[in-house]
């Protein structure tokens, strides 16, 4: 199995208005997206060309949205100032971004 593109722990994870996981894990690997809880069990994932990932423009930039398999997943990535001299949680543009390269990679 090949090494996660992109890889964020502690993500708080909801669904509308219900939280699923404060602890989840967002992955992408091999041209597919996984939310997972904390202990690993898959929440959802698609295929990166099928997931549409944004940012909401009033949210802080810890912030993204997550659309697939037609619904919408709110994605807090990291709700903690690192450690200092500690690098800081992925961002919601980081996680953006992977998503967009490994979508054209895959496609």
């Amino acid at each position: 199995m090949a090494e996660p593109e992109f890889t964020a722990t502690g993500v708080r994870i909801d669904k509308r208005l219900r939280s699923l996981t404060r602890a989840g894990q967002v992955r992408i690997r091999d041209g597919r997206l996984q939310l997972l809880t904390s202990y690993g069990s898959e929440i959802d994932s698609a295929p990166v060309q099928a997931v549409r990932a944004s940012k909401p423009w009033f949210a802080s930039e810890d912030r993204a949205l997550a659309d697939l398999n037609g619904q919408r997943y709110s994605l807090t990535l990291g709700d903690h100032d690192p450690a200092p001299g500690e690098p800081g949680p992925p961002a919601a543009r980081r996680f953006i971004e992977a998503v967009r390269r490994a979508a054209e990679r895959d496609h």
